[in-house]
């Protein structure tokens, strides 16, 4: 039986949560705000409590304020982005969800959940205004509009076949303007592959403008992408996005997949219209830019688990570059591993000279899961702290084992139980797999990720359907 919860017990369990929480009642007077919500508005809660909502925040208004909206309206505001001043002249930014308080269906108060994305905005402002610095302003590119693409086809280390088909494929893609997707697992070199696409293009002059997807919350890719305009959202000024810095030059669009579905539309108008609207303009702007995007998953598995949109699948999906994984190509990995010994040698100031038999060994025998940077990563930890001029078994880390792979104990699960069919045995040998791993990695999230090649997001989403928990 769930005992009775008095106003106290409430109070306290919302002290506990890290969003900041706040109450009005009818009039806009803050009757409650815990203390995540008075150290996000640099406030104190004795500041705030008793006070009218306009008089804690002066720059916001009867229309700007979501909880005097909802008051007013009843009805529930989600996931609205809010820039303003507290009465201490602080400028803070949160995403807010605000939702009526009713009783017998009368509003009787708001609350407000809001999450600070202070920082992040800065952060991605700042960004943005650097790299209109290094591309100059929309349609007056600077003489530094070349930016940051600096691989090329001769930095792609190997001679495999693999290498050799991916390589002669996309040299070919280079000399188009058409749409790319880049697909692989982590570490296998997506990004120097677009690079190298942008500097063999006709655009290698132009802009090479790089984000990341999953690095920006929902509320803010947006803005980053097409721009804003003063008054857009409050505390907006009128500033470009990506699209717009990257005219005539190459927009690289990682983990596209963690992009919503929402934006993936407005995406796909861009792709069709050659146009962009900044958010809170009526005004559209012609652009010229090409797209290529990447992803860590495969785009037809993205497009069936709902992560891509099927027509955005297919708009941009006019060149397809899978990277293979190092275990598809280890003829190339002698060079790989003289590449990044003679890398860190420079770096390092170091003089060895190779890798010793047993220690070649145990890095032959790894299934390396975290592909050419699993590779690259254990080479410089390895040279940091190692003495000699070889590499020996000792110097390498201790997870990749005597014979340099992590036991599962797969074997144990390939028998067929009565009554099984084939998607029972493989949902029961995919949690077997995962969560051996998980459990040897002390139940780290993201080094599990890193081990099976997936992304966090869908590792995450794969530890909730096999039902494994922390």
């Amino acid at each position: 039986m769930i005992p009775y919860l008095t106003q106290q017990h409430m109070e306290r369990l919302l002290e506990l949560l890290h969003e900041g929480i706040q109450m009005v009642d009818t009039t806009g007077t803050i009757v409650f705000c815990n203390e995540a919500a008075a150290l996000l508005d640099s406030l104190k809660k004795e500041e705030v409590i008793g006070r009218h909502i306009l008089e804690i925040y002066p720059s916001l208004t009867e229309k700007s304020s979501t909880l005097l909206q909802v008051l007013k309206t009843g009805e529930a505001i989600t996931d609205y982005q809010q820039t303003f001043l507290n009465y201490k002249g602080s400028k803070i930014t949160t995403v807010n969800t605000t939702i009526p308080i009713l009783e017998k269906g009368e509003v009787v108060g708001a609350m407000e959940i809001s999450r600070d994305i202070t920082h992040v905005r800065e952060l991605s402002e700042q960004l943005v205004d650097l790299q209109k610095k290094i591309y100059g302003s929309p349609r007056k590119p600077s003489n530094h509009s070349k930016g940051t693409a600096k691989y090329n086809f001769d930095d792609m280390v190997g001679t495999s076949p693999a290498l050799a088909k991916l390589k002669q494929k996309a040299v070919k893609a280079a000399a188009t303007d058409s749409s790319v997707i880049v697909y692989g697992s982590t570490g296998t070199g997506k990004e120097l592959i677009v690079q190298a696409i942008h500097n063999a293009s006709r655009r290698r002059e132009k802009p090479f403008v790089a984000q990341n997807c999953a690095a920006i919350p929902t509320t803010l890719l947006e803005s980053i992408l097409f721009g804003t305009v003063k008054g857009s959202f409050t505390g907006a000024d009128h500033r470009p996005g990506l699209f717009e810095l990257a005219h005539q030059g190459t927009l690289f669009l990682d983990e596209i997949n963690s992009m919503p579905m929402v934006l993936q539309a407005k995406l796909l108008r861009v792709l069709e219209e050659k146009s962009i609207r900044r958010v809170g303009d009526i005004r559209t702007r012609e652009i010229d830019v090409r797209i290529i995007a990447a992803m860590n998953v495969d785009p037809f598995q993205a497009v069936q688990d709902k992560m891509l949109r099927e027509d955005l699948f297919y708009r941009l999906n006019v060149v397809s570059l899978r990277l293979p994984d190092l275990s598809e190509r280890m003829e190339d990995f002698p060079l790989l591993l003289s590449h990044f010994i003679n890398k860190f040698n420079h770096r390092l100031h170091k003089q060895v000279k190779g890798v010793s038999q047993k220690a070649s060994k145990v890095l032959l025998n790894h299934g390396w899961p975290g592909n050419i940077r699993e590779l690259e990563n254990i080479i410089e930890g390895t040279m940091n702290v190692m003495d000699g001029t070889f590499i020996d078994v000792d110097d390498l880390p201790h997870y990749l084992g005597k014979n340099g792979t992590f036991s599962t104990s797969m074997e144990s699960g390939m028998n067929i139980a009565p009554g099984e069919n084939l998607k029972k045995v493989m949902n029961r040998l995919e949690k077997q797999l995962v969560l051996g791993v998980y459990r040897q990695t002390g139940e780290n999230t993201t080094q599990t990720a890193r081990i099976l090649g997936v992304p966090r997001q869908t590792l995450q989403y794969r530890l909730e359907k096999l039902g494994i928990k922390a």
